[in-house]
C-alpha cells in the first residue's frame, strides 16, 4: 500500500463486552470482583510489610505476587468498567500502548515470581537445614528485582517495536483491553519482524518457568513421599499447596488463551479466558493464601484487632 492511500489513526476503539440486556448486573459483578481483589492484595502487601510474624521469604514473594496482580487490575479493570457502562470506549493509541505495557509487565512478572516461589519451596522442603543460610535477605531482593527488571525489560523492547509500527484502516478492538494480537490486526505495516521478537522473548519467559515449576515439584513430591510419616507429608504438602494451585490457575488459563490454536474458540470465548487471568485470578491468589495460611489469618486478625481498639481508644 502506498504511503499517501494510508489513513493514520491516533485513537482506538474498544468494543468490550457488548451485553446491552446484562450491562448494570454484569457492571456490578466485576465491580464488586474487582474491589475484593484490589483490597485483598492491598491487605496483602500491608500486612507483609508491617507485620513481623510475616517476615519471611514466602510472604516477602507473596506480596510481590500481590504488587503484580494490583498492577494488572489497575490497567485492565476500570477501563473496562468504563467501557461497559458506555458500550465501547475510545482512547488515544499511545494509551493503548501504554496499557499493553503494563499489562506485560504484571503478566510476566507474574510468571517469574511463580518460578521464584516455587524455588523457595524447593529449598524449605528438599533442604530445609540449609534453606535459611541459602535463601537470605540478599538473594531474596536479587530474585525480586531481577524478576521486575526482566519484565520491564522485556515489555519494553516489544512495545519499542509495536511503536513503530503504523496504525491504518479500521481502528476497532473487539476486546477490553489492548492485547498483543489485536493491537497487531490494527496495523498496516509489516508486524513479522514484531512478532519474531515477542516469539523470541516471550516464549521463553513462558516456557522456562513451566519448565523449572515442573522440574521442582518432581523434587518436592519425591522428598514429600520419602517421609516416613503421614502428618509429616501431610504437613510438608501444606506449605506448597497453595502456591501449587496458584500456579494450576494461572498456567492453566495462559495455555488455553495462547497455546490453544484460536480457531478452537470464538471472540467471546477469548474475552471470557482473558477475563479469568486479569481479574478472577488476582482475586483467588489472595484468598488460596489467606484461607490455607494459618500466620495471614493470625496477622490480619492481629491488625484488625488493633484497628478496632485504637478505633475505641480514639471514641474515649
Amino acid at each position: 500500500m502506498d504511503n499517501n492511500n494510508k489513513t493514520l489513526f491516533q485513537q482506538v476503539v474498544l468494543l468490550g463486552f457488548q451485553l446491552p440486556r446484562f450491562k448494570i448486573p454484569f457492571f456490578i459483578l466485576v465491580l464488586i470482583l474487582y474491589s475484593v481483589a484490589l483490597s485483598s492484595n492491598v491487605t496483602i502487601v500491608g500486612l507483609v510489610s508491617s507485620s513481623p510474624s510475616l517476615h519471611h521469604p514466602m510472604f516477602f514473594f507473596l506480596s510481590h505476587l500481590s504488587l503484580s496482580d494490583i498492577i494488572l487490575t489497575i490497567d485492565i479493570v476500570p477501563m473496562m468498567l468504563h467501557g461497559i457502562c458506555n458500550g465501547g470506549i475510545t482512547i488515544p493509541m499511545f494509551a493503548c500502548i501504554t496499557q499493553f505495557q503494563f499489562f506485560a509487565i504484571a503478566l510476566t512478572s507474574e510468571c517469574l515470581l511463580l518460578a521464584v516461589m516455587s524455588y523457595d519451596r524447593y529449598l524449605a522442603i528438599c533442604s530445609p537445614f540449609h534453606y535459611i543460610t541459602i535463601m537470605g535477605t540478599k538473594l531474596q531482593y536479587q530474585l525480586v528485582i531481577s524478576c521486575w527488571l526482566l519484565s520491564f525489560t522485556i515489555s519494553f523492547v516489544t512495545v519499542l517495536f509495536i511503536s513503530k509500527l503504523e496504525f491504518c484502516g479500521s481502528n476497532i478492538i473487539n476486546h477490553f483491553f489492548c492485547d498483543f494480537v489485536p493491537l497487531l490486526r490494527l496495523s498496516c505495516s509489516d508486524t513479522s519482524i514484531v512478532e519474531i521478537e515477542n516469539l523470541a522473548l516471550a516464549t521463553p519467559t513462558t516456557l522456562f518457568p513451566v519448565l523449572f515449576i515442573t522440574a521442582t515439584y518432581i523434587c518436592i513430591f519425591v522428598t514429600i513421599f520419602r517421609i516416613p510419616s503421614i502428618t509429616g507429608r501431610q504437613k510438608a504438602f501444606s506449605t506448597c499447596s497453595s502456591h501449587l494451585s496458584v500456579v494450576g490457575i494461572f498456567f492453566g488459563t495462559l495455555v488455553t488463551l495462547y497455546v490453544v490454536p484460536s480457531n478452537g474458540h470464538s471472540l467471546s470465548a477469548n474475552k471470557v479466558l482473558s477475563l479469568l487471568y486479569t481479574l478472577v485470578t488476582p482475586l483467588f491468589n489472595p484468598l488460596i493464601y489467606c484461607l490455607r495460611n494459618q500466620e495471614i489469618r493470625a496477622a490480619f486478625q492481629r491488625y484488625w484487632q488493633l484497628k478496632c481498639l485504637n478505633k475505641f481508644i480514639g471514641k474515649l
